[in-house]
């Protein structure tokens, strides 16, 4: 190791102390205390006289702790490890990692702090019906390793965009890429501003210190380790969340006296409600909107995020990207379980006073943190240790943000939007400026969101908006062969400006949310108690709101999925559908080959679908292999393509593509040169993704 590198870990070193020194400072000068809530007047009436300092040291040093080792993995990966030269080596970490570590990074890119604080805060306000979410996660493992998955293994595109260019136009991953940036940068300003607001009001943490502290963290190990340290910091950053969760359950049900009464208050109170089965769309929280509604949610997370996507592709193997879902999915459910378990504690706990009417706090989302520092801070380090897990929350969601923002910014920004080809040996280098300059943007927009709403709720709607219009065009490529660019850029648009008019009538019009009833009646008489809270037991109808202002947020991804189908296949018949044998077979899905080749031949030949549509006459690399010209990136993408049973690899370019597509099990056929003109189909050896016309 040289003496520079050397001075420069010393001195980020010194700096990382210098920081969470100020940040013990400040943060103690804005401990200040705030009424206590609990089950005996009295005793809380003369804690409440009495100023108590709301964090220790052992608070302050187990958050610490957990920092400072998020920020060594960052250094280890980005000094000690192995050496990252190319872009793929970055980004996807050589698509060399492990599969459990990937599963961990996967799950805990999804579980926000949002959802951490937002969850138990559902539970106690409305009820269990959101806990059938967790149906969801079992329903999109099986859409997503069948129908999406194997696409984007055997393609192997860092961003997963560039597909839509390959199927499409260039139109249609530039203005996929640009939406899902400003997805992901305003999302993150979310993710991490409203828990740390909803932390401070309640812990005495200052606000904008916490805020830079996660952003100056994450952007820190995020840039200097790639891919490889994201998934390993997210490994170790989801025991710290499971074990904060999991400690606070524990302490929390012991301190009730039980679990039995807990559960028998949530039945009594109609908190374990799961199966309203109103088909309403306008119903906020139904089975269907909860389950089918977020069902659509989840696989536009799942198969049409890049966070996601480049995390599958940082495997080996298709085999262990479908474990990996199962893990993730898995570990979400828990997660979720044990959050609506602690939101059912918290009812129980506040049954005779409920702080929000009491005016202790005002939002329901500080409610788990007025529990954990005021009931378990005599635990010493147990709010340090609560704490500590919600940054690791705000870290993985902010850290995997920042990776595939850098993918995009490379591959759709520089490369296929203005055509600048980044050298090999440089790759590693740039992408971690991009990374830098993208968390400084999504940090500088961070304290936009202040005033936006329920959390919770504006969470899932940003990513329900976006995420659907893309989960369309996925979709419409994927599954419908016939589908052209034309019918795509029509069903982006519009989809889009569906989902903006409900999403945005709806935060504009502000629709009272429904409430279960609470009491106040054995609050303490210092308490403020002029609150007024309206209890909604029921949904609002209110006619005089247009309806689809009304409709559930939870509906927003199937809104603009289905829109952007429909509109996407009427225009392509409209415009001239495209021959699927003029479709690479890469570009479908398995299931829908394998379903359009059982068809009987009369609905073949009407559907202008190949006689033998199918993958059977494969060729292997042996008939061309690699090249030596080729760089370290296009081997190793080859190598792991053919892994998947991808052809764009292992097949000469003009195989590919055309009614001469061995691939697709056609005969080949004597084309005009007219036609060979239109069916060619070639990769540029210096982008390696295939070319094809501007819309």
């Amino acid at each position: 190791m040289t003496i520079s590198r050397i001075r420069r870990i010393d001195n980020t070193y010194q700096a990382f102390l210098t920081l969470f020194w100020s940040f013990n400072c400040i943060s103690l000068t804005y401990a200040t205390p705030r009424e206590i809530i609990g089950n005996n007047s009295d005793e809380l009436q003369q804690q409440n006289e009495t100023e108590v300092e709301l964090f220790q040291w052992q608070d302050y040093s187990v958050l610490a702790t957990m920092l400072f080792i998020s920020c060594a993995i960052g250094v280890f990966y980005g000094y000690f490890g192995e050496k990252q030269m190319t872009g793929d080596d970055f980004l996807l970490g050589g698509s060399s990692m492990g599969t459990f570590p990937m599963a961990l990074s996967l799950a805990a890119s999804f579980i926000t702090a949002i959802e951490l604080l937002g969850n138990p805060a559902e539970m106690y306000v409305a009820g269990g019906q959101f806990w059938m979410i967790c149906l969801a996660f079992i329903l999109v493992v099986p859409v997503t390793s069948q129908l999406y998955l194997p696409v984007f293994m055997r393609l192997r595109l860092t961003s997963c965009y560039e597909y839509l260019e390959v199927r499409f136009c260039k139109f249609m991953r530039v203005y996929a890429s640009a939406l899902y940036m400003m997805q992901m940068i305003l999302y993150t300003a979310v993710a991490v501003y409203a828990p740390a607001l909803a932390l401070s009001d309640v812990t005495g943490l200052n606000t904008y210190l916490a805020v830079s502290v996660v952003y100056i963290v994450c952007i820190f190990y995020a840039s200097q380790g790639g891919m490889k340290a994201v998934i390993m910091t997210d490994t170790f950053q989801s025991a710290v969340l499971l074990g904060s969760l999991a400690a606070v359950l524990a302490l929390g049900v012991a301190q009730e006296g039980g679990s039995d009464s807990i559960w028998d208050y949530a039945r009594r109170t109609e908190r374990l409600h799961f199966f309203d089965m109103n088909p309403d769309p306008t119903v906020r929280h139904s089975f269907w909107s909860v389950v089918v509604g977020g069902t659509i949610y989840w696989i536009s997370m799942f198969c049409a995020n890049q966070a996601s996507i480049q995390k599958y592709l940082s495997v080996e193997r298709l085999s262990q990207a479908r474990v990996a879902l199962w893990v993730s999915a898995i570990g979400l459910i828990s997660v979720y379980s044990v959050n609506f378990a602690t939101g059912a504690l918290l009812a129980a706990h506040y049954e005779g006073c409920d702080p929000i009417q009491a005016g202790v706090i005002n939002a329901s989302d500080r409610l788990l943190p007025l529990y954990v520092v005021r009931q378990l801070g005599e635990h010493r380090g147990v709010p340090g240790f609560f704490v500590a897990g919600i940054f690791a929350a705000s870290l993985g969601t902010v850290a995997s943000a920042l990776n595939s923002l850098s993918a995009i910014a490379c591959q759709d920004l520089a490369t296929g939007l203005l055509g600048i080809t980044l050298p090999e040996d440089k790759g590693a280098a740039i992408a971690k400026w991009v990374c830098l300059g993208c968390g400084a943007l999504s940090f500088a927009l961070v304290f936009a969101v202040e005033r936006l709403g329920p959390v919770l709720q504006l969470a899932l709607s940003f990513n329900g908006m976006i995420g659907g219009v893309s989960l369309g065009l996925f979709s419409l490529g994927m599954l419908f062969p016939w589908a052209n660019a034309k019918g795509a850029i029509a069903g982006g648009v519009f989809g889009l400006i569906l989902v903006l008019a409900a999403g945005g009538g709806a935060q504009f019009v502000q629709v009272p949310l429904p409430r279960l009833p609470t009491s106040t009646e054995s609050c303490p008489v210092s308490l403020n108690l002029t609150t007024h809270v309206a209890i909604n037991s029921k949904e609002n109808h209110d006619d005089a709101v247009f309806w689809l202002f009304r409709v559930s947020y939870l509906w927003y991804t199937s809104l603009g999925c289905v829109s952007t189908l429909l509109i996407g296949l009427v225009v392509s018949v409209i415009t001239g559908v495209t021959d699927p044998a003029d479709v690479p077979i890469d570009l479908i899905s398995p299931p829908v080959v394998n379903f359009l080749n059982s068809l009987p031949i009369k609905i073949k030949k009407a559907l202008r679908i190949p006689t033998r549509m199918g993958s059977e006459r494969r060729r292997s690399s042996s008939v061309r292999p690699p090249s030596l010209a080729d760089d370290k990136d296009t081997r190793r993408r080859r190598r792991l393509s053919e892994l998947a049973g991808g052809v764009f690899y292992s097949d000469a370019p003009t195989l590919t593509r055309g009614h001469d597509n061995l691939a697709m099990g056609l005969e080949s056929e004597k084309l005009t040169p007219h036609e060979h003109k239109r069916t060619s189909f070639k990769l540029d050896p210096q982008l390696n993704t295939p070319q094809t016309s501007t819309c």
